[in-house]
């Protein structure tokens, strides 16, 4: 049975409150629609982030937003994001992957480190303290580097 405890607190403790998510390496969009699909009319995306174009285009056939898809994360700055309630993210997990080749915070894609994608998720929650994060669960990431979160 799918986890979905956050939703189940959230839907118990505040049932008629409104929602608003951002979703940060959106992909196509599949954590959002869980999302909206669990907390319907209760729920608004505000923003999202993805930088593969064709990821993009999908999205965009997928959702009728009323703002841009932002594109790097990394080049996004926290301040001009929207306040938000919930932080969906499905950051890249190749670095750290069980199937992949393990090369955590060295992870360097297209001039990216995908390893250390997941510290601007920290970032924006930081500064924006949502009242849940969800991110999409990379066994290894806790375990990585004895379990030190240092880049």
């Amino acid at each position: 049975m799918p986890r979905i405890a956050n939703y189940t607190i959230l839907n118990k403790y505040l049932p008629s409150q409104k929602f608003s998510f951002i979703d940060l390496f959106a992909g196509i969009g599949g954590i959002r629609l869980g999302f909206e699909r669990a907390f319907g009319e209760n729920s608004k995306t505000v923003f999202v982030s993805e930088w593969d174009k064709f990821a993009q285009a999908t999205y965009k056939a997928n959702f009728n937003d009323d703002f841009e898809i932002a594109g790097d994360i990394t080049k996004i700055d926290e301040k001009s994001i929207p306040a938000f309630d919930i932080c969906l993210a499905g950051f890249p997990c190749q670095a750290f992957s069980m199937a992949g080749k393990h090369q955590g915070f060295n992870d360097n894609y297209k001039g990216i480190c995908r390893g250390t994608l997941f510290m601007d998720v920290a970032r924006i929650c930081e500064y924006h303290k949502p009242k849940v994060i969800f991110c999409e669960n990379v066994n290894v990431l806790t375990i990585h580097d004895k379990g030190r979160f240092s880049a």
